[in-house]
């Protein structure tokens, strides 16, 4: 017996596909907006991206609501931590691209470096926390830890896209932001998931 075929996608598919990562990207972004709620916000995204790419369809908006309002006391934390990260290597990666501090062109690199290294670390965090269903910040923060250990193409995979999606947040219009941000989640997913196939054992 022929094992039936999977039906095939056409455009439709597609634009659908488009569409509802754009309406997630604008979820993200409104659940962010008080900032402190920006951990909460990306759990929630990123474990609707989780089930859509492994279930095949969207979890109710009931559950993504659920898992935001239950994410709200472990994102905060999470929120001031990354956000501190992010203001220091933003200082140092200015002060030694004005000068203001010694090193030079090669301490930069340096720091630009670590700087990606750690985007992209934190960008598989919010993979593993999706995976999770939104819960489990230190958890996921040691699978990530694990998979850049075993995966190191892609850890440097997320930090590319990371990379390629700061670029295009100073070229795009700002309400295309959103679109972007839920893009940009699918994306590491993707290859998130890719990878982790790939070096499975035959």
């Amino acid at each position: 017996m022929t094992p039936q075929q999977p039906p095939r996608r056409d455009w439709r598919d597609v634009v659908a596909d488009a569409t509802d990562l754009a309406l997630v990207g604008f979820a993200l972004v409104v659940g962010a907006l008080p900032v402190l709620t920006a951990g909460a916000a990306l759990a929630a995204a990123s474990a609707a991206v989780h089930d859509r790419i492994t279930d095949g369809g969207w979890p109710p908006a009931r559950t993504t609501g659920r898992r935001y309002v239950r994410g709200l006391p472990a994102g905060v934390p999470v929120t001031l931590i990354a956000l501190a990260g992010a203001l220091l290597l933003g200082a140092d990666l200015a002060a030694l691209a004005t000068g203001r501090v010694p090193g030079g062109a090669p301490a930069l690199l340096v720091t630009a470096g670590v700087t990606a290294a750690l985007v992209g670390y934190a960008a598989l965090v919010v993979v593993e926390i999706g995976r999770a269903g939104g819960r489990g910040w230190r958890v996921a923060a040691r699978s990530a830890a694990r998979a850049c250990a075993a995966r190191p193409g892609g850890w440097a995979a997320a930090s590319g896209i990371c990379g390629v999606a700061a670029v295009l947040t100073a070229l795009v219009i700002p309400v295309a932001l959103p679109i972007l941000a839920g893009y940009t989640l699918a994306a590491l997913h993707a290859v998130a998931r890719r990878r982790a196939v790939a070096v499975e054992p035959s």
